[in-house]
């Protein structure tokens, strides 16, 4: 695969061969975010798990003290008094069957995330073949399946980040973007593994944060220490 001039002279300014410590791969991510917008920068994890194990799943959800920098767009699946709590609570798009059909018959996908209340994972179920593939199904583990709304709502705009393993034990997610301080990218990768650390399967035997990788949305990745997590 040929890259552009940009990546290959951010490439350049990486030790290929050196894992970084924490803070200096964040200094150094930030010099290789180089394109024109405002890269995300993420981190990608590979667990020493099984994922064919459903006893070896790792998934949940973390709020970052900092955000991810990015306005997230949310559809609440809710009726009644719930999704007039929901409008009241600044969800972009509030419906029931209404918005099944709209995705059924428009393939219309203009949100970030997907809220459900419990009674409405029936109706939501059946857009599962849909919504699952683009890791956008409501997940009681992740808590978007909620009686609790306001607060599902109130924690993804706040920066809210899903990880997820999928079948190679791997999992990606952003911690903010380029243009954040130093500090705050490093909180953000902090609460991000701290949260992952916790979600750790008591069947998983040996290392269990095997690689650590940072790297701009455009840019080459940066192999980061893991003995300290």
């Amino acid at each position: 695969m040929k890259h552009g001039k940009k990546y290959t002279d951010s490439k350049k300014l990486i030790d290929p061969l050196k894992y970084y410590e924490a803070a200096e791969a964040i200094e150094l991510v930030k010099q290789t975010g180089k394109a024109k917008f405002d890269e995300t920068v993420e981190l990608s994890i590979r667990l020493g798990v099984d994922p064919r194990h459903a006893d070896q799943q790792v998934r949940g959800a973390v709020v970052l003290p900092h955000g991810t920098g990015k306005t997230v767009r949310v559809l609440v699946f809710a009726k009644g008094p719930k999704a007039e709590e929901a409008k009241a609570a600044g969800a972009d798009f509030v419906g029931d069957m209404d918005m099944v059909q709209k995705i059924q018959q428009e393939n219309w996908f203009g949100f970030d995330v997907c809220v459900a209340t419990p009674d409405m994972m029936g109706v939501v179920g059946r857009i599962g073949r849909i919504l699952g593939p683009k890791g956008l199904m409501p997940n009681p583990k992740s808590g978007t399946v909620t009686m609790d709304v306001t607060k599902a709502i109130s924690d993804i705009k706040a920066g809210k980040v899903e990880y997820r393993v999928d079948k190679t034990a791997i999992a990606h997610c952003p911690i903010g973007k380029v243009s954040f301080e130093s500090e705050k990218l490093s909180e953000n990768l902090t609460a991000l593994m701290e949260a992952i650390i916790k979600a750790k399967p008591a069947t998983a035997k040996g290392t269990y944060v095997k690689s650590l990788y940072l790297s701009t949305t455009m840019g080459p990745s940066i192999r980061l220490n893991t003995t300290k997590f």
